[in-house]
């Protein structure tokens, strides 16, 4: 009697999601528009970028090949999007494909940005929010009963990677010369707005001075056009204190080569934010990078560095030095003069770099599941 062939068992295959990314035209990015096109570049084939405008039918189409699209907010090129990102929304349902929303701010947006953002929000199959102390802000939110409850936290990985070469421009070259001098260079990265607290780099600045130290100041960004004043502010501080020729404002820049050539020359980068230090502060993570040590205070809540395994390795190993919340130009000046004296272990920066991806990605690909 012949054996009997073993048949080969039935296996239930889910394939890999298919993503709409939808991103911005704009030359000069921020750090959510950053995210957005960095996270369709992770998902590589399995995603597609758009850019979110009025062409419907080329949005329509695009549906044809996805079952889920992404939308990130706030996107500093959205804010005079009023339409578009609900027409986006409503679209996605309405040829039942998933909807991914990643809020990286809800309390810190304007009002008016948070009623426009309410009918994409009740339309998410899925919402990302990018730090704890988001995530409750959205769930006390009356908008927060209307929505889905899928919701996760993830990390914000950082929005840059380190160039195999550095470029040593104009400024990097000015910075060199006077570090060649003797003199401390503060850093700055990312954009310049009110609630970063920008302008109180200048006051350790001048605390520093007032120490006997020569320093200098370079912020690596440019200004955030709004109906605030921060630019003629920053400036009028700079005047009072009596250091603008010590300030460096390089305005955007677009190249990771230029912009690693000017952190070569930093000696501490120094943030003091109204919040405190919080996950989804990619740009200093962006700035750890440079292998110099960063001044920042604490986070207000014991808990928002807790998901982001790199932010905990960055404090953990020395690489950021904590100050109280609510540390005054006195108290950073006194860190960055410490920092200097302290060495701190190296971390594999690539490696937790594709760990926070991977978290994100199945993150993601953990939206499976039937409509909310």
């Amino acid at each position: 009697m012949p054996l009997p062939v073993a048949r080969p068992l039935k296996r239930f295959y889910m394939p890999k999601r298919r993503y709409l990314a939808l991103v911005s035209d704009a030359a000069q990015t921020c750090g959510v528009e950053e995210f957005s096109r960095q996270t369709a570049t992770q998902l590589g084939a399995r995603a597609r970028q758009l850019v979110l405008d009025r062409d419907v039918r080329a949005f329509w189409s695009a549906l044809d090949d996805a079952d889920s699209a992404i939308l990130n907010f706030p996107v500093v090129a959205w804010k005079r999007k009023l339409v578009e990102p609900i027409a986006a929304a409503f679209i996605t349902r309405l040829r039942r494909k998933q909807l991914v929303v990643v809020l990286h701010e809800w309390n810190a947006l304007d009002w008016k940005r948070r009623i426009v953002l309410a009918p994409v929000v009740m339309l998410a199959t899925h919402i990302l929010l990018s730090a704890p102390e988001v995530a409750e802000e959205f769930s006390r939110s009356p908008l927060s009963a209307l929505a889905t409850r899928r919701r996760d936290v993830i990390p914000i990985p950082p929005n840059l990677v380190v160039p195999e070469t550095f470029r040593s421009g104009v400024v990097a070259q000015s910075l060199e010369q006077h570090s060649r001098a003797g003199r401390l260079i503060l850093g700055q990265f990312g954009s310049i707005y009110p609630k970063k607290q920008s302008a109180v780099v200048l006051e350790v600045a001048a605390r520093l001075l007032a120490l006997g130290r020569d320093v200098g100041v370079v912020f690596a960004g440019s200004f955030i056009r709004g109906t605030d004043n921060v630019e003629h502010e920053f400036h009028a501080l700079a005047d009072k204190l009596g250091i603008s020729d010590r300030i460096t404002v390089t305005g955007y820049i677009a190249d990771a080569e230029d912009l690693f050539g000017i952190f070569k020359h930093v000696d501490v980068f120094c943030y003091l934010f109204s919040e405190g230090l919080t996950a989804r502060r990619a740009s200093v993570l962006a700035a750890s990078f440079s292998g110099k040590p960063i001044v920042v205070n604490a986070p207000r809540q014991p808990n928002a560095l807790a998901h982001h395994s790199l932010f905990r390795k960055l404090v953990d190993r020395g690489a950021i030095r904590l100050v109280a919340t609510h540390a005054d130009a006195r108290a950073m000046a006194d860190a960055v003069l410490q920092v200097g004296k302290d060495g701190y272990a190296s971390i594999d920066a690539k490696a937790e770099v594709a760990a926070l991806w991977g978290i994100v990605i199945d993150t993601l690909d953990g939206n499976d599941t039937a409509f909310h």
